[in-house]
């Protein structure tokens, strides 16, 4: 048994809190430890992108969302 069958996992199909790998790998995301951060993955995948998106900007010396407002 893996640490990933211990951990709840966000089903990204079904919008629903997983515990356990249940499902396909595609299909989820995680691991998270409790429910209740499972259930704010949408939220958490969201920021983390937007971070990433403006660090790669950034480093790439492209303006970013922040920057383009300050013309």
């Amino acid at each position: 048994m893996s640490d990933g069958d211990q951990k709840y996992w966000y089903n990204l199909e079904t919008g629903q809190v997983e515990f356990g790998m249940i499902s396909p790998a595609v299909d989820r995301v995680g691991p998270f430890d409790t429910e209740a951060e499972a259930a704010r993955a949408p939220e958490t995948l969201e920021a983390r992108s937007r971070a990433w998106a403006e660090e790669e900007a950034a480093d790439d010396g492209w303006a970013t969302s922040k920057d383009a407002g300050a013309e």
